[in-house]
């Protein structure tokens, strides 16, 4: 059993690398217009930024849950600390977008070993009532990294260069490594099988065909070869590795938890969490620098709102859950997301950012709300030897949902983009009505009116067409939260939880 003071390095250890993990991803989205200048992007290429390191991030997860539990989920944890540091590295000397998104899947490896093993090495030396603080107190850093990765990425990118969001990993890993190999202590399942490589290469090669169509199906055109045979893949791989996963005796992702509704509603909720809000990102980045001119650090300033609230409310929402139900929190934690999304809607050409101010107030209320209850929802229902499968397949969702959200809303917000815009010039003479027809739809959905600025009123017709089809995507990923707060309200029980309802730190009773 660990020391009561080794506990407590070991959460400080888990939240250095939960703060390094999304401190990056927020600083990511305030830099990708100025990596794009720099790498000549496109909007695929933006996309990509995020998606390799959420689609590899989430085709390891349970394969890393799954070594850290054969091997030692401190030894995992470490492995994860020192590639993700060395990638950042790469990420910093990139000089094309393709080698930027290599670096990125490399990222991608390194935090799946990270967060496959984080909440894990977590549930490992909590119990009790304390559980429940040191959950807060990781849902705080969560909001911690929210609230100042606008700004450091927004400063960094501004007054220096792009390059060094990704330098700041690697210090901040070096750290995190030295405090894990001096103070956590190590845990693992005795009862840990093999790597399930059946089920490893079904899930992969499936989600990366999916994302890939998703991602280039306007591109390509919906009915070339390609994507049609990356659409068929998936529709074979995905469900194949259902069937192969209940075919095999220790699973990597045991599809027996799923039998627990609590653990579905977490899961089904955390990924409907990700594919709305945090995959809005990106579009809102978009929105904020190239629509309206902001500049990274201006643009990091106006998301302060959403972080702040998400900071604040985290940490209380850590020990509400040893208190109040936790379908009560979930269920209004992706409420107030959907609310804040639906909110940010409206838009039209004349709007500045204080159109989303509303919107931002209350979705950081509600992801600050829902992100530690998921946590603890999804470790709580299985016994602690368990901890790293329930731990990846949670996090799985979650980056699946990032992955699938921002390709499925980049699918849809680019012909939107394009169709909305075409209409803007309607009234516009011919001549100028067949140069907006031969902008590509990539250059369109930049959000960026540049292009348009030689025209009479040009902008001002293009940013109404952007901003129309900016306020569908609010609409579709609003419904998407507000889905996931209905299913995680009816599916969360609290007599599914491994501690028994009423006992101390456990969760209460719905």
């Amino acid at each position: 059993m660990q020391q009561e003071g080794n506990r407590w390095w070991t959460l400080a250890a888990v939240c250095v690398a939960t703060f390094m993990l999304l401190l990056d991803i927020t600083i990511v989205n305030v830099a990708l217009p100025d990596i794009a200048r720099s790498l000549h992007s496109s909007f695929t290429d933006l996309q990509w930024v995020i998606d390799a390191y959420s689609l590899s991030l989430a085709a390891l997860l349970l394969t890393a849950g799954a070594l850290a539990d054969l091997l030692g989920r401190r030894r995992i944890f470490m492995i994860g600390l020192g590639l993700f540091s060395a990638s950042s590295l790469l990420c910093a000397l990139s000089s094309s977008p393709a080698m930027l998104d290599a670096a990125r899947a490399l990222q991608g490896i390194g935090g799946a070993a990270m967060f496959a093993t984080s909440l894990a090495l977590l549930a490992g030396a909590f119990h009790g009532r304390d559980r429940g603080t040191a959950f807060g107190i990781w849902g705080a850093t969560i909001g911690l990294s929210v609230a100042i990765g606008p700004l450091v990425g927004g400063l960094l990118t501004e007054k220096v260069a792009w390059q060094s969001i990704f330098y700041l990993n690697v210090p901040i890993g070096i750290g995190a490594i030295y405090v894990t190999l001096t103070r956590v202590a190590e845990t693992r399942d005795p009862d840990a099988a093999g790597i399930d490589w059946a089920g490893l290469v079904t899930f992969s090669a499936g989600l990366f065909c999916l994302v890939y169509a998703l991602v280039r199906g306007n591109a390509d055109g919906w009915t070339s070869g390609t994507i049609l045979a990356c659409l068929v893949a998936a529709g074979v791989l995905l469900p194949g590795f259902v069937w192969v996963e209940s075919r095999q005796r220790r699973p990597m992702f045991d599809l027996t938890l799923f039998r627990k509704p609590a653990f579905l509603g977490a899961s089904l909720a955390a990924f409907a969490l990700s594919a709305s809000m945090f995959a809005m990102f990106l579009y809102l980045t978009l929105y904020i620098q190239n629509a309206l001119g902001y500049s990274p650090l201006q643009a990091g300033l106006r998301f302060l709102p959403t972080s702040l609230v998400s900071f604040v409310v985290a940490a209380v929402a850590g020990r509400l859950s040893a208190r109040l139900p936790m379908r009560a929190l979930v269920g209004a934690g992706l409420t107030l997301t959907g609310v804040g999304l639906l909110l940010m809607g409206g838009l039209n050409a004349d709007s500045g950012w204080t159109a989303l101010l509303a919107g931002f107030v209350v979705a950081g209320a509600g992801v600050g709300m829902a992100n530690p209850t998921l946590a603890s929802t999804a470790v709580g229902v299985v016994v602690p030897e368990r901890a790293g499968m329930a731990a990846g397949i949670g996090n799985t969702f979650r980056q699946t949902g990032i992955a699938t959200g921002i390709a499925a809303l980049g699918a849809v917000f680019e012909h939107l983009a394009a169709t909305k815009v075409v209409h803007a010039f309607a009234a516009a003479p011919a001549a100028v009505r067949a140069r907006v027809a031969q902008v590509p739809s990539e250059v369109l959905a930049t959000g960026s009116p540049k292009p348009f600025h030689a025209i009479p009123g040009g902008a001002h017709m293009y940013l109404a067409g952007f901003t129309g089809a900016l306020n569908t995507l609010f609409v579709i990923s609003g419904a998407t939260a507000l889905a996931g707060a209905v299913l995680g309200f009816a599916l969360i029980r609290g007599r599914d939880f491994v501690a028994p309802p009423g006992a101390e730190g456990a969760p209460a009773a719905a």
